[in-house]
């Protein structure tokens, strides 16, 4: 599931202020390679050039072993797997997927990771995307089923109960990579940098002494680049994910990427956009789609109630709704669009 491609969009004001300094122009280094599906740059505003590397050879690793479109990964190893044998995994492997088990729970398998059979089916955003016929996608979701992953914390085994399902790490993988590119930015001294996976942004520091960097909030109506208002934050995670994102048009009706693992179809509702607001983007990453799944109003009790998250929330309406942490940090630059 999801942001692929999203976006430096979302960079539109941290990555053109920065550019505004010609010393910090001067001093920028920075790295874009096409990883997990994605564009991802790395930006650092000290620090040497071999830390860009260092990252981005963090960044294949992880891809190597959790990316759902390669052959001879862990994912694709366990998930073939399924419903014969247990599979020993990484330390990587084995905490992306207990966070998404974590997270899958605490919906009650609104999202869910073992949604991997429908996300195949579909395939949105893929050439091959269909409507799926009621049998195909009744047939699927009897290998749906978060509760059908076993955990062995001893021994970092994992166990898919049922032949044919699969486990997709889409809609948190990417978070927990922008973690640990983070992870050795500061390891490696590095005080201010902007990190960029296909929509999971990472701002490490301030843009300017006791100046927050400014980051675009995306128009989910419109195209990449094109924002509803802007938030003022410093080392925080932002993730935005919506309708706009991936979605297959069949006649004059319009299916997003955000499937339903109880219905099989994707979801029915009021949010066309949320942006979470996050100290870790692996939490960010899963609760970016974990809320759409809830609607506006139970989405934004569940953020208030979480502690270090916040939320902005776009309804199909215009209407742009804030949880309690980031009213004071948000700014509307659309004028189309009104806030609740």
């Amino acid at each position: 599931m999801k942001k692929l491609f999203l976006v430096v969009s979302i960079l539109i004001f941290s990555l053109g202020l920065v550019a505004c300094g010609s010393k910090e122009k001067e001093e920028a280094k920075s790295k874009t390679e096409l990883f997990m599906g994605t564009v991802v740059n790395i930006k650092i505003f000290d620090g040497d050039e071999y830390v860009l590397d260092k990252a981005f050879n963090r960044v294949k690793e992880i891809e190597d072993l959790v990316s759902i479109n390669k052959v001879g990964t862990e994912l694709d190893k366990l998930n073939e797997n399924a419903g014969i044998q247990s599979v020993k995994l990484s330390d990587d492997s084995f905490y992306i997927i207990k966070k998404g088990i974590e997270y899958s729970k605490l919906s009650n398998g609104g999202y869910d990771i073992s949604i991997g059979p429908l996300v195949k089916l579909w395939s949105i955003g893929l050439p091959e995307a269909k409507v799926p016929s009621e049998d195909e996608i009744k047939e699927k979701l009897t290998k749906i089923n978060y509760k059908d992953v076993e955990i062995n914390e001893e021994t970092k085994e994992i166990f898919l109960k049922k032949k044919g399902m699969i486990l997709d790490l889409g809609s948190i993988a990417k978070g927990y990579t922008a973690d640990e590119i983070v992870k050795i930015l500061k390891e490696e001294g590095v005080k201010k940098a902007v990190v960029d996976l296909g929509g999971n942004v990472y701002v490490l520091g301030e843009k300017e002494k006791d100046k927050p960097w400014k980051i675009g909030v995306q128009n989910p109506f419109s195209d990449r680049g094109d924002v509803v208002g802007a938030i003022y934050v410093k080392d925080k995670s932002i993730v935005t994910t919506g309708i706009y994102e991936r979605f297959l048009e069949k006649g004059d009706k319009k299916y997003h990427h955000i499937l339903n693992p109880k219905t099989g179809y994707p979801y029915e509702s009021e949010i066309a956009g949320v942006t979470i607001v996050s100290d870790k983007s692996i939490d960010g990453d899963a609760l970016s789609t974990l809320v759409f799944t809830k609607g506006i109003n139970e989405g934004m009790k569940f953020i208030n109630n979480l502690e270090g998250v916040d939320a902005i929330f776009v309804d199909v309406n215009k209407n742009i709704y804030l949880t309690d942490g980031i009213e004071d940090k948000f700014e509307l630059i659309n004028k189309d669009f009104k806030e609740k």
